[in-house]
This record gives C-alpha cells, structure tokens and sequence, in this order.
C-alpha cells in the first residue's frame, strides 16, 4: 500500500501471510480543539430533581453505582445524618450524604483525554514522588474535582489516556464484559516475521491465558512497527505478546482509546472531550 492511501482500511484487515499486507497509518479521525479553547464537559447528572442515593454517590466520583449499591447495603452511607440501607432512597443537591463518615458532593462531571508522555505514573498519586498524570494538570482548574485515571498505561507506555471522575463510566469502560477498544503502535528491537503477525491474531499462550490481537498490521510495510489492536486489559499485554515471540517493544504508544485519538495533542498535553464524544462513550458501554 501507498504513503497517501487512506488509513481507515489498514485497520479493518485481518492478519495475513503476505509480507506489507495492510499496511498503513492507523485512522485518526477525533477532531483537534486546543484544551482552553475546548468547552467544559457539563455533568450529566445535574440534581435539578431528586435521583436515587446510588447515582448521587456514583456523581460525586467516589464510586460507580454497583460499587454504591453495596456500601449502601453494608450500612456505611448515611443522609442528613442517618444510616440509608434502603437502595430505592431519592435524594438531591441539598441532602447531606457521607459515606464511610465522608460527606460526598456532587462534582460537575470532566472528561479529559491525556497523550501520557513517557516516565509518568498512571495514578492519583505517589508515593515515591514521581510525576502522576495528574500532575500534568493544572491544579487551580482540577485538583478538587477528584480525577482520576481509566485504566493503567505503565510508566514507558505512552499515548491516549482518559481522566474523568465520572465513576459510573470508568467502571464500565474498564469492564471486560464491554470489551473497549485500545489500539497501539508498537516498535519492536526486531522485525516481526509474518508468521509471527498471524501468530498474533490468532493467539498467544501466556501465563495468564491466551492472548490475540483484534487486529494487527505491519505500519506501511515495516516489520518492526505494528498496529494492534486489543479489547483485554491485563497488565504488560501487548509487551508480553511481543516477548513471546523472543522479540521486545522497543517504543509503545497507545494511539486510541475507546475510539478517541490523540491525534494533534502533543505529548504531555490534553483536552476536554466534546458532549457528542462523552456521550458516544456512555452508548458504547449501554449507559
């Protein structure tokens, strides 16, 4: 395949034995806005009306609502005062809610896609003081807004990388049963054969179970830069994949993430996601 043809359908191919086959650049088609020019994420929650006690739990980014449903029945929520173990309890913007002794506000829902550079942690904090994903956000705009990360990329991954504190969606989008799409662009210390590029696809026995790939390509023909994409989340899997086949990743860029791209966010940088974009992500895990 040309440099000039269109990505889109590199993607949509399965591994196959002939050398180059499907090669191309992965699709980038999220629009770029620069962050301060990108509009707020609005809650989606707003508590105009009364919602039920493990929404209103689930909106202030403690917990999602299946999380809030057994804090509830375990006695550790309680409303102005008093200890809640109904789950059908409405409760708004004015009521007192704590949970294990905390009180819980409602926060305005944000949803910020990160390109995590290189040597960054994916938590809220750390102990060693190394520099977290947070870190690489303004602190005056977001740090009581309790986000947080959606998943894990480890510290020599890079790429896209979602923050949120919407608990209800992390919890679903980090879910296997709804099988989020991540796609990668690996470069390997060596080039890949393709008989290992089928490998790949149709799976690769590791201490934890079989492995594949969803899709995986050569990039433009070069055997030691793939597309992969994958719907698993366990630890190292991609670099695991590649060390089974005697191989190692050389650099690891997680190119997108439930369909959102980082193309035009620079390392380090980030941006809001727009309404139509938060609320492709709430139909893709039945919200």
């Amino acid at each position: 395949m040309g440099r000039n043809q269109k990505p889109t359908r590199t993607m949509s191919r399965r591994p196959n034995n002939r050398r180059g086959g499907g090669q191309g650049r992965p699709r980038n088609t999220t629009p770029h806005r620069s962050a301060r020019q990108a509009p707020a994420s609005k809650p989606v929650l707003t508590l105009d009306e009364p919602v039920r006690l493990n929404r209103f739990i689930a909106s202030t980014g403690t917990c999602s609502r299946r999380e809030a449903d057994d804090l509830i029945a375990k006695g550790l929520v309680k409303v102005n005062g008093d200890v809640v173990t109904q789950m059908g309890t409405k409760v708004s913007r004015k009521d007192r809610v704590e949970v294990n002794g905390k009180r819980v506000v409602p926060a305005d829902r944000e949803y910020i896609l990160l390109n995590k550079p290189k040597d960054t942690i994916t938590t809220t904090d750390d102990e060693k003081g190394r520099t977290s994903v947070l870190d690489l956000l303004p602190q005056d705009e977001f740090g009581t807004l309790g986000l947080f990360p959606v998943g894990r990329l480890d510290r020599h991954t890079t790429g896209a990388l979602l923050l949120t504190n919407d608990g209800d969606l992390a919890h679903r989008l980090m879910h296997p049963s709804y099988g989020v799409s991540k796609e990668y662009l690996v470069y390997t210390e060596k080039p890949v054969s393709d008989e290992d590029l089928v490998k790949l696809g149709r799976g690769i026995e590791l201490e934890d179970g079989l492995a594949k790939a969803d899709r995986v390509s050569y990039l433009e023909g070069d055997q030691q830069a793939l597309v992969m994409s994958i719907h698993e989340g366990r630890n190292r899997q991609v670099r695991r994949m590649i060390e089974a086949l005697d191989n190692a990743v050389k650099t690891l860029d997680r190119v997108r993430y439930a369909g959102l791209s980082t193309r035009g966010i620079r390392k380090g940088k980030w941006r809001r996601l727009s309404r139509k974009e938060v609320t492709a992500l709430y139909r893709s895990v039945k919200l």
